[in-house]
C-alpha cells in the first residue's frame, strides 16, 4: 500500500511541476489567461497531493507501530526506498520551479504597478490610495 501512495504522490508532483513550468512559459510569451484556466486544476491536484501525503504518512506510522523497536530504514524494502528518495528530488524539483515562478510573479506584478504609478500618480489618503490631482489631464470614456 505504501509503495502505490508514493507512486501515486510522484506522479502529482510530476504533473504539479508540469503545470508550474507551463505556467513559467506562459508568463514570458505574456499569455495570462492559460494560466488562469489552469488555475482551478492546479488546486485539484495540489488537494491530491496532500491528500496523498497524508495517506503516505498514515503508512508510515502504520509500519513503526507495528514494529517500534527497528528503525524506519529496515521497515522499507529496496522499491520503496527508491520511491522515497524520487519522492525526496520531485519535491525538491517543485519547490525550484515554484520559487522561479513566484520571482517572475513578483517581477511582473512590480512592473506593472510601477507603470501604473508613472500613468496615474496617487498618493496616501489614510489607508487608502487616491489619484492625485496630477491625473486631471487623463479622461476615461467607457
Amino acid at each position: 500500500m505504501l509503495s502505490f501512495q508514493l507512486q501515486s504522490a510522484i506522479k502529482e508532483l510530476d504533473t504539479l511541476i508540469a503545470l508550474s513550468l507551463e505556467d513559467i512559459e506562459n508568463i514570458k510569451q505574456a499569455e495570462h489567461n492559460p494560466q488562469f484556466d489552469r488555475l482551478s486544476m492546479k488546486e485539484e491536484k495540489i488537494k491530491s497531493f496532500e491528500h496523498k501525503k497524508a495517506m503516505i504518512d498514515h503508512e508510515i506510522a502504520k509500519l513503526m507501530t507495528n514494529e517500534p523497536l527497528k528503525p524506519l530504514a529496515e521497515l522499507l524494502d529496496n522499491e520503496q526506498h527508491q520511491q522515497l528518495e524520487i519522492f525526496k528530488e520531485r519535491l525538491g524539483r517543485l519547490r525550484l520551479v515554484n520559487q522561479q515562478y513566484a520571482k517572475m510573479v513578483l517581477s511582473v506584478g512590480a512592473f506593472f504597478n510601477t507603470l501604473l504609478e508613472k500613468v496615474l500618480p496617487s498618493q496616501m489618503n489614510g489607508y487608502q490610495r487616491s489619484a492625485s490631482r496630477e491625473t486631471s489631464f487623463l479622461e476615461v470614456r467607457a
